[in-house]
């Protein structure tokens, strides 16, 4: 089981201009150490989940990792945060700042694991970055930002920017809440639950392939009953944070800057992945990247195809070889 940690960094400045003097981080680690003669982490793998994660979010790896297996934890130290907005690091709704609690970017997010790592876990140089879906896009942010910082990059089920029906579905869900009646310009005394439960079954219509709506259902009752349940999950996430963190996916695009990228990558993308298909996302984005590896794997399950790991092991093992 892992055992979170929280760290502070002081005086964190967003790229809005805004400081908070105090910025909390929760991250957990695991697999083996090795430093130089300085007391630097020197195998550190940094993990970053996905919009609705945090740092235990790397569970969903465990078929492939471990002791001996393709992401070796014997030669590789993890390192697993719960991104600026996520879990327990700093929110609008654990902060006291509620709304105004600065809003952030995708920059802020990866800038603050940046500082986590280079501040207050002796760690100056990365073997590698692996994120998933918005993780995805911190993994490009790091290479970006700090092109030597990390030897690579592994970015799957994920895009270059946020653009089309996911910045359409982004800004759409943003105004639901924020027009709500009991929202209040996020100065709330009750979550608005009811808002929240619609956007989740919103996102629920396009998490899975298209045909999987129509065949892995027994009937329309166990449909709308797991359409029922994904409303409910997400009736007990706040509000705000969900809003400042749809605020930071509608701002991001990278994509004039990834020829910037020195790492070497693998790209991964699902075939049936509604939120970033391979064509408009993964494959362009091997087209960028000079020193870029491309896989690409069928699944039913579409976007929440990530969590059959297995699909990915060889590749993954294959290029980690290299490091």
């Amino acid at each position: 089981m892992l055992e979170p940690s929280l760290e502070y960094l002081k005086n964190f400045e967003f790229e809005s201009g805004d400081v908070l003097e105090e910025l909390k981080m929760e991250y957990a680690t695991f697999g083996t150490a090795k430093r130089d003669d300085n007391g630097n982490v020197t195998n550190g793998v940094l993990f970053i989940h996905g919009s609705s994660g945090d740092y235990g979010s790397v569970k969903r790896f465990k078929p492939i990792m471990g002791p001996g297996k393709a992401i070796d934890t014997d030669r590789y130290f993890i390192i697993c945060t719960s991104s600026l907005g996520s879990g327990g690091s700093s929110k609008p709704s654990n902060s006291g700042f509620g709304p105004d609690f600065p809003k952030y970017t995708v920059k802020d997010m990866a800038h603050a694991q940046y500082r986590l790592l280079n501040e207050k876990l002796n760690i100056k140089h990365l073997k590698g970055v692996v994120g998933t879906s918005m993780g995805g896009f911190l993994s490009l942010e790091w290479a970006i930002r700090h092109p030597d910082f990390m030897d690579f990059i592994i970015p799957i089920v994920t895009g270059p920017s946020v653009r089309g029906r996911n910045l359409a579905m982004s800004v759409l869900c943003n105004s639901m809440i924020e027009n709500h009646p009991d929202y209040q310009h996020g100065r709330y005394s009750h979550n608005p639950k009811d808002v929240l439960e619609n956007v989740s079954k919103l996102e629920f219509l396009f998490v899975f392939a298209d045909s999987y709506y129509h065949k892995e259902f027994s009937d329309d009752e166990e449909l709308l009953l797991a359409f029922n349940e994904q409303g409910v999950e997400g009736g007990k996430v706040d509000a705000n944070d969900v809003v400042w963190r749809n605020h930071a996916a509608i701002s991001y695009n990278l994509e004039p800057e990834l020829s910037k990228i020195r790492a070497k990558t693998l790209i991964i993308g699902i075939k049936g992945d509604n939120f970033f298909p391979p064509e408009l996302d993964a494959i362009p984005l091997s087209k960028a990247i000079a020193d870029s590896e491309l896989f690409l794997y069928r699944s039913r399950l579409g976007h929440l195809g990530i969590n059959e790991v297995e699909k990915m092991e060889t590749p993954i093992e294959r290029f980690l070889s290299q490091f």
